[in-house]
Parts: C-alpha cells; structure tokens; sequence
C-alpha cells in the first residue's frame, strides 16, 4: 500500500528534525542530565513538527541505552517506531475532550509503566478540550506520579486555560524557513527519483507557509499529477497559482492605465480557479523584488525569472508608483479576511491607484520623463482689478510679464535665498499684494506626494502647541486654522481662510521662512506656499482639466537655503568680557 510522503519520511531522530534547533537541544540536555519535567505544552503552527518531536523525546525518555539516545535498536526504540509501545499514549482531545475521557486518564495514570521507564500521554489539540475537562486534569498535571509525563500539543494556545499552562514547560515551536524546507524537498526528491526544477521546489516551500507536512503533501500531488519532470507552472496549474508573467502583463495595463484589461484578467483568473489572495501575496513580493533591484541590480536575493519580468515590464513605471500600488495591495490584503468578495476589493484596490486625484497624475500621464528644474515665479500684482486669465494662458505670457512694469521677483537657483528676500524687502510696497502665480501651483501639485500630505496633516495638529513659545509664535499663528491642500518632500501647499491671510503667510516665507519652524513642527524643514479660497479652487478645477487633456507641467523642485540667525552670539573675548561687567574700566595695552 502506498504510504503518504510526510508518514514515510516522518523523522525518527533528533538530527533528522527540519528547524527547532532550540527545542531540540533543550530536551536533550534535559535527558542527558536527568533533569525531566512532568509536564510540557508544545505550540506552534501546523506542520511545525509538535507531534514529532514529542514521539522522539518520549523514545528518548524509554530508550535502554547509556550513551546515545534514542539507539533507534533496542526494544522500546523498535516499538516506539512501530507505533505499538504500550507506555507511550496518544490521545486527540478533539474526540477525547470530555470530563468522562479525562477522568478515565487519570484511573490509569497511577499504574506503573509496562515496558519502558517512562509512560508518556501525548494529547494533539489539547486546546478543543473543554473547561470542566480542563479542570479535571488540573490536580494530575500538577502532582501526576513519577513516573509520568505529559505532552500537551496546540496551534492556539490562547484557547489553553492560564492554569495549565502555568504547570508546564511551554516550548514554542516556529515556522521552518524557506532554505530548511527547499533543502529537505529536494533530499526527499532525490530518494524518491522525482524529477523536479529549482523553481517549482522554491514555489512549493513559499506555498507551505512554513510547514513541513504541507510540503511533502504538495510534493506528493504535484508527483502523482506530472508524468514526467514537476515544472513550476505544473505547481501553478494545480494550486491555482498565477505566473510571474501573467503577474507582470496585469501590472503593466495597470500603469498604462488599461483599466478594462485589468478587469477582465482578474476575472478570468477568478473563474479559472485561481487564489486571488495568492496572486495578490505574489503581486507584492514582485513589487518588492523591483524596489531592491532600484537599489542593488546585482543582488542574488530576487530570482532570475522575477528579474526578467521586472527589467521588461514593472520597472517601466517610476518608483513612486510601484510604492503606491505596494501600499496600497498590502493595505486591502488585510482586508480580505473580512470581505464578502475579494475580487471586488482587489479590483477597488488597483481602481484606487490609478484615480482622478493629483496624488495619482505623474503616473499616468507621464512615462519615465526626466525632471527638470523650473524656476520659481513669485508675482507681485497691484491692486486694481484685471480681468481673469486661465493659467495655460497666463503660462505662455510668462517670459513677457518679465519684460513689463510690473514686479517679477524671480531666483535664478530656484531657491528661496536671502538675495531673493532682499529684493523683496527694497521693492515691496503698501499698495501691492503677494500671491502665487497659478503655473507654478499647478508644478507644485504635480510633485506632490499622498502620503507626505497625511503625514503633514497629522503633525499639523500640533500647530497650535507653539502659540505660546516666543521664538515660533508668529509662524504658529499665521498658520493657524490653514488646509494643507498638496505637500511634497520639502514643501507645503495650505489653504488659509482669506486673502490677507494668504499674504501674511508669504510674505512671512519670502522675508524669513518657514524652514526652522516646520523641522520643529514636521520633523523636516519645508517651505510654505499660501493660497486664498478664491485661488485654490481655480488652480484645483485647472489641474484637473489639464491632467485630463494630458497637459500637465514639469514637477516643480523646490531646493531650500535656511537662512542663519544673525543674532546668534559670538564667543566674546575677556576685555568684551570686562567691559560689559564694569562700564567704566579701561583697557590699556601693556
């Protein structure tokens, strides 16, 4: 009869047990130096090797050897393989979990070992007993006779009563890492003469999540489905997996925006039997994979499959993007435990990352466009009114407004600099207000960053904790209820409540800055740019058209020049010193 490749290759020593270092060499430094508890609780997920390692260890404790333990060829050693020693007990509490069956345990818990030295009662999901068993057992764990051990087995530990585990030796059992398991499938493959590739092994460890049985079960199917050599394709036909190229095509509409492709590819996945929650765990890990070869392109931690994908497909769009996808897959996969339909939450997902928001625009509109420096035009207009121009129009008039009257305060470093600031002061007058001019808005809302702006906003909160400080008093107020409308990695975009206080705020940025009150509210030093109610909504409704027509601007680089404090004290000398103590001492070169 044909026996299941996790019972055929089920370890019979210490040695042969796959991870759990640990546990292994506490119990048999516990054996060796006759130092054995009554009781032990092992917890862990499946497959982890409790039931194992507890049949080993109570081969040990019976085994008639002095030396090397367990001989594996006296008597006790010879039934414990066989599954016929009668000292050693294996109880499954999810049929025995009654009072009846606990107290029926504990009428023979006071007889004396038949064969061996030990009886040992293995009891596999002890967590399904109930309380009242549980309390039964309570007096026997503790004080049971000596010549008894017990070996309590659990994946939830957290359902064992605290009175229990308190009377035992807990020793937690991990997961078996992707190198262990590669390697004990691929010892297993070669003594069954399975013809297998890299890959599929690879694949078959990542779909056992850690479990050693969950391996060998997957090995067994794979080998009784493949006729010949096991391909990882095989591995994803039979487990619904999907292939890293079909992984790449769905990433790739996706950033060009083929929305209707997407869709139809995650449906057909799904009616093809395919796990979605899979693909969605193999999605991330390849979006991962293409952020580590950004910065380490020689690296050997991504599999040369992923790198070919990746080099033709996913690493086409920027990297902001791939993170934003990435965030946003692990966000939802979260979710799915609790949704009615994981299509429709995969599919809200990726329809989120390519919205009709400003967070969204560079990567749809723009593929792989070098960024380029823009200057920073801050426009100083006079107070009579003018009749409304849209910003496309007022972007073509930009070189002959510098040739006007009217004030263009323009820094050729694209840096808010003190040069700049005392242009500013010498050229302002009462009769003139300061506002933003539309175009450059709209740059900056293109270089703006989603998860910069929630970052701010939060810190924000705390704006009005610095009213009462002198030294950032005047910025905390003149921000003061404000809006933060887009932010980028060192620039703030807000909306404040009127006009006045719009000017107020730039005014403020353009004579001293912002830069050292915001590293001491944000944790980084940024530059505000303040727009009126009137101005936000304008520049808004034409970003929006604009990323529509695909007639968006270059991002907008804002590089920052703090400004040192000129009153910062020097280092006096001693005759500074003494002149200030005494007004009217003398100093006399000697």
């Amino acid at each position: 009869m044909y026996q299941a490749l996790y019972r055929k290759y089920r370890p019979q020593r210490f040695e042969d047990v796959v991870g759990q270092k640990h546990i292994i060499q506490t119990l048999k430094n516990a054996v060796d130096q006759n130092r054995i508890a009554h009781a032990y609780l092992f917890c862990g997920p499946r497959g982890t090797g409790k039931t194992t390692v507890a049949k080993i260890f109570a081969k040990m404790l019976n085994c008639e050897s002095a030396d090397h333990k367990p001989c594996e060829e006296c008597t006790n050693c010879q039934m414990v393989q066989n599954g016929n020693h009668p000292d050693i007990i294996e109880i499954d509490a999810a049929s025995n979990n009654g009072v009846d069956e606990v107290r029926n345990l504990i009428e023979r818990v006071k007889y004396a070992p038949m064969q061996g030295k030990y009886k040992v009662y293995i009891i596999d999901e002890v967590h399904m007993m109930t309380t009242g068993a549980f309390n039964a057992l309570l007096k026997t764990i503790e004080e049971p006779p000596a010549h008894v051990v017990f070996i309590l087995a659990t994946t939830e530990p957290n359902k064992v009563i605290s009175t229990i585990i308190s009377r035992c030796q807990r020793f937690d059992f991990n997961k078996v890492c992707l190198e262990d398991l590669k390697n004990r499938l691929q010892i297993v493959c070669q003594l069954e003469n399975i013809q297998i590739d890299e890959e599929a092994i690879a694949l078959i460890a990542q779909l056992s999540d850690g479990g050693m049985r969950d391996a060998l079960s997957i090995l067994d199917q794979c080998s009784a489905y493949c006729v010949s050599k096991i391909q990882v394709n095989d591995v994803r036909q039979i487990y619904g997996v999907m292939t890293t190229e079909e992984l790449g095509d769905i990433f790739y509409n996706l950033y060009k925006g083929k929305i209707e492709e997407v869709i139809k590819d995650l449906q057909q996945a799904q009616e093809t039997g395919m796990d979605l929650k899979r693909m969605t765990q193999d999605l991330i890990s390849l979006l991962k994979d293409s952020v580590i070869l950004d910065y380490a392109s020689n690296t050997d931690l991504v599999t040369e499959s992923n790198k070919q994908v990746i080099e033709k497909k996913v690493a086409l769009s920027p990297a902001p993007f791939r993170m934003r996808v990435l965030e946003e897959l692990i966000e939802t996969y979260n979710k799915y435990n609790h949704a009615s339909s994981v299509l429709d939450y995969l599919e809200t997902a990726l329809l989120k990352c390519v919205s009709d928001s400003y967070e969204q625009k560079e990567e749809i509109q723009m593929e792989n466009k070098p960024i380029q420096k823009v200057e920073m035009n801050v426009q100083l207009e006079k107070k009579e009114d003018k009749s409304y121009e849209s910003p496309s129009e007022k972007s073509e008039k930009v070189k002959k407004e510098l040739k006007n009257d009217d004030i263009l305060v323009k820094n050729e470093e694209n840096q808010i600099s003190d040069v700049s600031r005392e242009t500013l002061k010498s050229e302002k007058k009462d009769d003139h207000k300061i506002i933003l001019n539309d175009e450059y808005v709209l740059q900056l809302l293109v270089g703006a960053k989603k998860s910069e702006r929630q970052m701010d906003t939060e810190k924000m909160k705390n704006n009005d904790l610095y009213l009462s400080d002198l030294s950032s008093a005047r910025y905390a107020s003149s921000l003061r209820n404000c809006k933060i409308v887009a932010s980028g990695t060192n620039y703030l975009i807000v909306e404040v409540k009127s006009e006045i206080q719009a000017k107020e705020v730039n005014s403020i940025q353009l004579e001293d800055g912002y830069e050292k009150y915001t590293e001491q509210l944000l944790g980084i030093p940024k530059v505000i740019f303040a727009l009126d109610p009137v101005q936000c909504e304008r520049v808004l409704k034409e970003f929006k058209e604009r990323m529509r027509d695909n007639a968006l601007p270059e991002p907008a680089i804002v590089d920052i020049c703090i400004k040192e404090d000129e009153n910062t004290t020097k280092e006096e000398t001693i005759e500074q010193k003494m002149k200030r103590w005494f007004p009217g001492i003398q100093v006399i070169d000697d």
